[in-house]
């Protein structure tokens, strides 16, 4: 939630449930804007974002503002009842600007300068971007703040996805007084946290500190995490700026960037969730992905968790193929839809594409569109028209919400980066693949689960990996655990704390008390290797030698690799745990035995295992079962009302066909 010092948007005058895309009209010809509007309002388009790659259309040259287009297409688009959430188009420099200024381009690990002509070719610390930054910005807000089409504000696309970090000097100069700030100018408290001693790289003057470029050999892992942190927070300052802009010149009206949240990479969305006024995602399939029902899951779930009670948004998705992957393999008819009800299902109060009108040039032209090349004789075009008429019919189901489930899995971005260092036990332990993989379980097994930044009211809360560990964090799972929540621990964690630095005495360091055990050596397997458990269970990737304390329970036992007829999963109190990493098949058996024993309910009868089903309720009364088969064959699913979709009553239970959707209202 907002801080308290912070203002609390509510979502106004965009429409909820928000349907539409990007908008780009400067790529048309002007003759194309009202057929573009035109079948905007017949495919049910009430919200489209504008401007988002638009500096050099409305700033040619420096100074040089031509507002002509933009007013043009937003007035069409006003007078047509669509809503604009109009951009700044920060993400873009144009040529002119990095022509100008070649020291804001941003810099590799290696040296090498990266050259002009895409977006994001810009280093987040220069001070001529960002002071162009503010003045665009500034423009726009002045011209369009108090415009009724404005609803919302976008700042900039996707930060930190193409130029997550700069190496440049400018950004070392900015790294070094960040430094001096988190360490209060104390270079000795520096050395101590980074370990400097190693290798005898101690520094004894602040100018010799630098950004992590490429060296001779491994370097810090202190030096590279707050490398990490500084990064992400210049990226952050870079929002907040423009951010402020927009507040002073359109205030009431809600400002948001899109995260890329499910690809967990280089942002700390939980500190940048309490920065936006709305939370929007991104979320693209990875056609290939045989999982790629669950990743949807997955995003809405993590998006839900950052948004923390607000309404949120997702703000791209794709109607088909995108332009990106190595086989760029088009959705099956139907899948588009399930794509949009899943996010709506749980949770979100809008969906929009990327993008309006398929491009006709440059490198995203085989990205699909609302409007594909073929125009309007096309099975997407036609799709497309008759998923905006469902999400018209579900306008009482915004502004409700999903109850908070009663399993949650704990994300931990710094631990993350810290796992993904270099000289780890094993690259196959890694963090996104570990939390997805018990995701898909608790999807699979038709269970809710939030994901949370700490441990909160949930009954059973899920930790399969947290290599880097706080004091803090540590004791607030010691508290959950003594207000009784149940608590399951994965392997190789509890193991270093933020700064990477081993915590004293045995494995697992700051967790050790809580487990009442003790690891005696961390035993990576080979690359495919497997191990068994006596109570049926495979792991793979890991295995640890483990000493229990008294009063420790072993629930099972390796038959099998190198901690042979050693505990791998250890009971202590309603505390867990796992000293391998289970297979999927492993989890789908121990996570229904560990949400029983934690008290959690039952499934609503015909969901997992491909069918998603999910409630949202209302504050003032109402709750609405959404009801999405992913899978080939028809299911039933337990459900009593009118399915807002098709219109049909069910008495107790629905057919869902292959692929179909439901929204019922229940009685």
């Amino acid at each position: 939630m907002p801080r308290p010092d912070q203002p609390h948007f509510a979502w106004g005058r965009i429409p909820r449930p928000a349907f539409g895309a990007d908008y780009n009209p400067e790529q048309w010809d002007t003759a194309i804007w009202k057929d573009d509007v035109r079948l905007m309002r017949e495919a049910g388009v009430n919200l489209v974002s504008l401007g988002i790659f638009a500096w050099s259309w409305v700033e040619p040259g420096p100074d040089v503002f031509d507002f002509s287009g933009l007013d043009e297409v937003i007035t069409l688009l006003h007078e047509a009842g669509i809503a604009v959430d109009l951009s700044t188009p920060t993400a873009a420099p144009p040529l002119w600007f990095s022509h100008a200024h070649p020291e804001s381009l941003p810099v590799t690990a290696d040296g090498r300068t990266l050259a002009p002509g895409s977006r994001q070719a810009y280093c987040p610390s220069s001070p001529a971007y960002r002071d162009r930054a503010a003045l665009i910005t500034r423009r726009l807000a002045e011209r369009y703040g108090d415009h009724p089409a404005v609803v919302m504000w976008h700042v900039n696309n996707e930060y930190a996805n193409a130029n997550a970090h700069c190496w440049c000097d400018t950004s070392a100069a900015a790294f070094r007084n960040w430094l001096r700030t988190v360490y209060g100018d104390d270079l000795d408290a520096l050395n101590d946290r980074w370990g400097t001693a190693l290798w005898g790289m101690r520094y004894s003057d602040w100018e010799q500190v630098i950004p992590p470029r490429t060296s001779t050999s491994g370097l810090s892992p202190g030096l590279w995490m707050d490398f990490y942190r500084f990064s992400d927070a210049e990226h952050l300052a870079c929002f907040r700026a423009e951010r402020d802009i927009l507040r002073a010149h359109s205030p009431g009206r809600p400002v948001t960037t899109n995260f890329m949240a499910s690809a967990l990479r280089w942002s700390d969305y939980w500190r940048w969730a309490r920065e936006v006024d709305i939370v929007s995602n991104d979320h693209y399939l990875m056609s290939e992905d045989p999982n790629r029902s669950a990743d949807l899951a997955f995003a809405a779930d993590l998006t839900r968790g950052l948004a923390d009670g607000r309404p949120w948004m997702l703000m791209e998705h794709s109607t088909s193929a995108v332009q990106w992957q190595p086989r760029n393999v088009a959705k099956v008819p139907g899948e588009m839809a399930r794509n949009t009800l899943t996010h709506l299902a749980r949770g979100a109060d809008g969906a929009l594409f990327f993008q309006w009108r398929q491009s006709a040039y440059g490198p995203e032209k085989w990205h699909s569109a609302m409007v594909p090349h073929g125009g309007e004789d096309t099975r997407i075009w036609r799709e497309t028209k008759a998923l905006g008429n469902a999400v018209a019919g579900l306008a009482d189901v915004a502004g409700s919400t999903c109850p908070p489930a009663e399993t949650a899995l704990l994300l931990d971005y710094e631990a993350m980066w810290a796992l993904g260092l270099p000289h780890r036990p094993s690259t196959d332990l890694t963090y996104s693949g570990v939390l997805r993989d018990w995701h898909r379980a608790l999807w699979t097994l038709g269970l809710l689960c939030d994901l949370v930044p700490a441990p909160g009211e949930q009954r059973l809360l899920l930790v399969p990996s947290l290599y880097a560990l706080s004091t803090d964090t540590a004791r607030a799972l010691e508290d959950y655990t003594a207000r009784g929540g149940h608590l399951v621990v994965g392997p190789f964690s509890g193991v270093v704390d933020p700064d990477d630095r081993v915590h004293p005495g045995p494995y697992p360091g700051a967790l050790r008390d809580l487990l009442g055990l003790r690891v005696d050596e961390y035993l990576p397997l080979t690359a495919g290797g497997i191990v068994g458990l006596d109570d049926g269970s495979t792991g793979h990737i890991w295995a640890e030698r483990v000493v229990p304390d008294a009063g420790t329970e072993v629930e099972s036992r390796f038959t099998e690799g190198p901690a042979a007829g050693g505990p791998a999963i250890l009971r202590r109190g309603n505390t867990r745990y796992l000293a391998t990493r289970p297979d999927v098949p492993s989890l789908l058996r121990l996570l229904p035995l560990w949400a029983a024993g934690a008290g959690c309910t039952t499934p609503v009868r015909g969901a997992g295992h491909g069918v998603e089903v999910v409630r949202r309720s209302a504050p003032g009364g109402g709750t609405w079962l959404f009801a999405v088969n992913h899978t080939e064959n028809p299911v039933q699913v337990a459900a009593t009302g009118v399915d807002l979709v098709s219109g049909i009553r069910s008495p107790g239970a629905i057919t869902l066909p292959a692929g179909g959707v439901a929204v019922i209202a229940e009685d």
